[in-house]
């Protein structure tokens, strides 16, 4: 099987990395509060509020990631700026 050795070239904008940087970050305190919302939940007497918290906040995480798409692309100019993680 032959193999074709071609260099890839990357160009990413300071600001697309920081942007990326960002919504990374609140990706992870939402994913740490959504945990600790339900944990807590379970083992005390305002379960029922703290499980509906936990329910509505699961909502943000694809707003966070729609936000995130939606921004690249206006820094970007409307050219797809897609990564394979999911945040």
């Amino acid at each position: 099987m032959a193999s074709d050795d071609e260099d890839v070239t990357l160009r990413v904008g300071r600001e697309e990395l920081r942007i990326r940087g960002v919504y990374e970050t609140v990706s992870i305190v939402n994913d740490v509060m959504v945990a600790l919302w339900f944990v807590v939940g379970s083992t005390t007497t305002v379960g029922t509020w703290l499980f509906l918290a936990g329910s509505v906040q699961l909502l943000v995480r694809p707003v966070i990631r729609l936000s995130r798409r939606v921004h690249l692309g206006r820094v970007s100019g409307g050219r797809p700026a897609e990564s394979a993680r999911d945040f």
